[in-house]
């Protein structure tokens, strides 16, 4: 197995939460600060947002896998993440994270297999399951639907019988801990 390096370059101004920065990754530049919610100037997202945002989005490729290589129906996810920090101002630390997915282009009359598969989602997370024992992170309510919103370009959703949905391949490309392998 391969070790994995992921590099960024964080440029900041200014001093505590009066502050802001900017996160340099590839060809992508993120603007951040203090959210005003911690007395901070709230320019742009936070570490706070960045943290729960990849907690669910290594969540949502990772149960996306899942999905796919259980057979289940799915055209895309729309996956709802909360954190939640306690002991602020004085010794704030996350204390919880929690992800709620919503299947769409699925079939719910199979909920429970959905529920399963969120749950194994859940514990192949690099990076929620990376945060335990430190922070509880758990999935929350798991939704179903059989309508497909909208997909990015590139990404519509095909009905080739009329019944199923079926959704690009990516499986080629996902890492054996995401695809279920």
């Amino acid at each position: 197995m391969n070790d994995l390096r992921f590099d960024v370059e964080l440029r900041w101004s200014g001093t505590g939460r009066d502050g802001v920065g900017e996160i340099h990754a590839d060809d992508v530049s993120i603007e951040l600060s203090a959210p005003e919610s911690m007395g901070g100037r709230g320019v742009g997202t936070n570490p706070e947002e960045l943290l729960v945002s990849a907690v669910s989005s290594c969540y949502t490729a990772t149960l996306f896998g899942v999905l796919r290589r259980a057979r289940l129906p799915v055209a895309s996810l729309a996956v709802d993440a909360s954190g939640k920090v306690t002991g602020f101002p004085g010794k704030a630390r996350f204390d919880r994270l929690a992800v709620s997915p919503t299947i769409l282009g699925g079939d719910p009359s199979r909920k429970d297999e959905y529920e399963t598969a969120a749950v194994l989602a859940h514990d192949r997370c690099l990076i929620g399951h990376t945060l335990v024992p430190e922070v509880t992170y758990e999935v929350g309510s798991v939704r179903v639907q059989e309508e497909a919103a909208l997909a990015p370009a590139g990404m519509e959703a095909l009905r080739p019988n009329g019944d199923e949905v079926v959704a690009p391949d990516f499986d080629d490309g996902l890492p054996a801990w995401r695809s279920g392998e």
